[in-house]
């Protein structure tokens, strides 16, 4: 397989990692990247970037990377955070005073940001169509009640988390999410990551697929009534939906971001750098703290497996996942299929893949565990 693109050879390990990748049959399209001390040291590419295996993945190319858009709504809510304008520990209710009920009153930003809100879903019905009016699917929670105290559980908030920090942002910002990190984020760092997707992209994107179509709910054991099966059964998508021009244009802020490697390791470079990309300082450093310390850990009511927040992004923990062998001052999240997003503020690293080809498993499998197992050997060297 021939790689397209560059990288300081002090970094081969991993570039080596993503070849084997295409050797294996797990990889036949995607993109990857890492930055170091705020420098872009590995952009590359290789194979195609359509189910036929016809079109190649190009330099420009960019793809739907499900839940790594929650990283990128988190980014926004820190430049919030920064201007004074959000705090994380105060009640979602006085940025939202429609949300003060039915035992909602002391449901902090925090919980929302850390899935911990008891909000992992709708109680009323939401057909994938309807995740395209986020105004409508973020009003339905005006009036629901939490499904546990909030603080007490993880649950993961798999579409929902992304309509309410979206809801959130826009009542203090007065813009939608999608526009708001365009503006503070990606059009000041020149970062090709986007939430809603002009027409004019749509030429480039990667077609997502899976070897053997399957829904989010087929990848777990269902009961009756449990909070599993009410999430993965309301409000989620297939994957054929990401291919729609509907998909790529709506804004939904927890799984409809466009991006490639490139342009994740860029948003997260600004976890790893204190805030600060490119000589520009966006958030700061200060803040950085919120994203480490955990919030919430435990056995999530969703995913079924230990997981562990801090303030909008993932924290290490031993689970059947890659999760654990990245260290303390890691923060992360990734998308499912296989996009990752990871930021390790100890060393100065971030890292973005983003594959057309979707990987099998709610948290990844061979793939991810070997790049990231790749990535964390190569941390420990730096």
């Amino acid at each position: 397989m021939e790689i397209q693109g560059r990288y300081d050879e002090k970094f081969e390990s991993i570039v080596d990692c993503y070849k084997k990748q295409f050797e294996l049959g797990l990889d036949i399209g995607s993109s990857l990247a890492l930055t170091y001390e705020g420098e872009i040291v590995i952009d590359i590419w290789a194979g195609t970037r359509d189910k036929a295996q016809s079109l190649p993945w190009e330099e420009n190319t960019i793809v739907n990377v499900f839940s790594s858009t929650k990283n990128a709504t988190s980014l926004a809510a820190y430049v919030l955070a920064d201007q004074g304008k959000l705090d994380f520990s105060t009640p979602v209710a006085e940025y939202w005073p429609e949300f003060a009920q039915n035992g909602k009153e002391n449901i902090l930003v925090s919980h929302i940001m850390s899935h911990s809100s008891g909000l992992p879903g709708w109680d009323e019905p939401v057909a994938g169509h309807d995740l395209y009016d986020p105004d409508k699917v973020a009003a339905l929670f005006e009036t629901q009640e939490p499904w546990w105290e909030p603080g007490s559980a993880v649950g993961y908030h798999a579409i929902s988390v992304g309509n309410l920090m979206g809801e959130i942002i826009k009542r203090i910002s007065g813009k939608t999410v999608g526009n708001f990190f365009r503006e503070k984020i990606a059009e000041p760092l020149n970062i090709d990551f986007h939430i809603g997707l002009g027409d004019e992209h749509h030429p480039r994107v990667a077609e997502i697929h899976q070897a053997v179509e399957t829904n989010p709910e087929d990848l777990f054991e269902l009961e009756e009534g449990s909070v599993m099966q009410k999430v993965m059964t309301n409000g989620i998508i297939t994957a054929p939906d990401a291919n729609t021009s509907e998909w790529r244009r709506a804004e939904i802020p927890a799984a409809g971001g466009h991006g490639n490697g490139r342009s994740i390791a860029e948003s997260m470079a600004l976890m790893a750098n204190g805030g600060a990309y490119k000589g520009k300082r966006i958030f700061s450093e200060d803040l950085i703290q919120f994203a480490l310390e955990e919030q919430v850990r435990g056995n999530d009511l969703v995913l079924v497996e230990p997981l562990r927040w801090g303030i909008g992004f993932g924290l290490p923990i031993e689970n059947v996942s890659w999760m654990g062998y990245l260290e303390e001052g890691a923060c992360f999240w990734a998308g499912w299929g296989g996009s990752m997003s990871i930021a390790d503020t100890n060393k100065h690293v971030s890292f973005g893949y983003t594959p057309c080809l979707m990987e099998e498993g709610a948290l990844g499998a061979d793939r991810s565990q070997n790049l990231v197992r790749s990535l964390s050997n190569l941390i420990s060297e730096l």
